[in-house]
C-alpha cells in the first residue's frame, strides 16, 4: 500500500503547511468517512463543522478558510482544495488492469493494420483493416475497432466500447466501457406511398479531437455527410447521445443523461448539465451554460446561462418561478 508523509503532500501540492502529524497517509477520505490515516479536503466554510469529529490526520483546505489543526493533526493550505484533491488522488491511484502480452492470443487483428509501438492489445478485441493504432494505445478485453479508423498516441478504449469504420481518434482520449462511436446517425424519412420509413444513408464519420474523455455507455454518430466532430479536451459523462453532424468546440462538457439532436454547434467551453436537451441545428456559442433539466429551442448567446423548459434566460425563468410561487400561495 503506498503511503506518503505529510510534508512529502505539502511538496507534492507546493501549499502551506501548518501543525504536523507524524501519521503516514495511506490515502484520501471524506471528512465524515476519514481514519486516522487519511487525508480529507476542506473547500468550503460549510463544512469546518464537520472537521471536529473527523477522524484524519490531516486536511487540505482553502487558504480562505481560518482553521486551527489539533494536535498531532494539520493542515495544507492552497488557494483552491479541489485542484489540490485532483493532485493527491493522482498519487494515490492504483495502477491499471495489467497485460501478459502485447496482444492477446484470441485478439483478431488484421494483417494490414498498423500498430504503433508500446500499444496492448486484450483478449477477444478486434482491429479491422487498414486500421492505424499510434505509440501506447491501450485496447480493454472485447474491444472493437473496424476498417481504416484512425486512433491516436496513447489513447485509452476500455471494455465494450466500438469503434466505427473511417473515424478519426486523437492522441491521449479515454473512451469508457461501452462508448459507440460512430454508428448510424438517425435518419428517415416517409416513404412516398406514405406506408413506412426510408432509412438516410449516413456517409460521413466522426472526427475526435486530442484529450477527449467520453463516458460510460455514451454514443457519438457518424455523419450523414462530412463529420461529426469533437474539439480537444471535451469531457463528456456517461449516458450521453451526440448526434449525426453535430460540432463541439474545444473544453465543453456535457453532464449525464444530456443529448445534442442533429447538426447542433457548441463553441468553446460551453457546458451542458445532466439532462439537458438540445434542439436539432441550434448554436450554442461559446462560454454559455445550460442548465441541467433544461430544453433549448433556440441559439444560445456567448456566456449566456439558460434554464427550463423550454429553456430561456436563467435570471427571467427564475423571476418566473417566483412569481408562480406567489400565486400559489394566494
Amino acid at each position: 500500500m503506498k503511503s506518503l508523509t505529510i510534508t512529502e503532500i505539502n511538496d507534492l501540492l507546493a501549499g502551506e503547511l501548518v501543525g504536523n502529524t507524524s501519521q503516514l497517509i495511506t490515502g484520501p477520505e471524506e471528512l465524515q468517512k476519514a481514519e486516522i490515516n487519511h487525508i480529507t479536503f476542506i473547500g468550503s466554510s460549510k463544512y469546518v463543522a464537520l472537521w471536529k469529529n473527523s477522524k484524519a490526520c490531516a486536511a487540505i483546505i482553502n487558504d480562505n478558510i481560518a482553521l486551527s489543526p489539533d494536535e498531532n493533526r494539520a493542515f495544507i493550505k492552497v488557494k483552491n482544495a479541489d485542484l489540490a484533491m485532483a493532485k493527491i488522488l493522482r498519487a494515490f491511484e492504483p495502477e491499471p488492469p495489467t497485460f501478459d502480452t502485447d496482444i492477446h492470443s484470441t485478439a483478431v487483428v488484421h494483417q494490414t493494420a498498423v500498430i504503433g509501438k508500446g500499444c496492448k492489445i486484450g483478449a477477444n478485441c478486434y482491429v479491422g483493416k487498414d486500421v492505424t493504432l499510434g505509440a501506447g494505445v491501450i485496447l480493454y478485453p472485447n474491444s472493437t475497432v473496424l476498417d481504416e479508423t484512425r486512433i491516436g498516441k496513447g489513447t485509452v478504449v476500455w471494455s465494450g466500447t466500438t469503434i466505427r469504420e473511417r473515424c478519426e481518434i486523437g492522441d491521449y482520449c479515454i473512451f469508457h466501457n461501452n462508448v459507440s462511436i460512430g454508428a448510424d446517425g438517425f435518419g428517415y424519412r416517409p416513404c412516398d406511398e406514405g406506408r413506412g420509413l426510408v432509412k438516410i444513408p449516413q456517409i460521413g464519420t466522426v472526427i475526435i479531437g486530442n484529450d477527449v474523455e467520453i463516458g460510460a455507455n455514451s454514443c457519438v454518430d457518424r455523419g450523414k455527410f462530412s463529420a461529426t466532430i469533437i474539439g480537444d479536451n471535451c469531457k463528456i459523462d456517461n449516458l450521453v447521445q451526440i448526434a449525426h453532424n453535430c460540432i463541439m468546440g474545444r473544453s465543453c462538457i456535457m453532464a449525464g443523461h444530456s443529448g445534442l439532436a442533429g447538426s447542433v454547434t457548441l463553441g468553446d467551453g460551453v457546458i451542458i448539465g445532466g439532462s439537458a436537451s438540445i434542439k436539432d441545428h441550434v448554436t450554442i456559442h461559446s462560454g454559455a451554460t445550460v442548465a441541467a433539466g433544461s430544453g433549448v429551442m433556440n441559439d444560445v448567446e456567448a456566456g449566456k446561462t439558460v434554464l427550463g423548459y423550454p429553456a430561456q434566460n436563467s435570471k427571467d425563468m427564475l423571476k418566473q418561478w417566483v412569481a408562480m410561487r406567489r400565486l400559489v400561495k394566494k
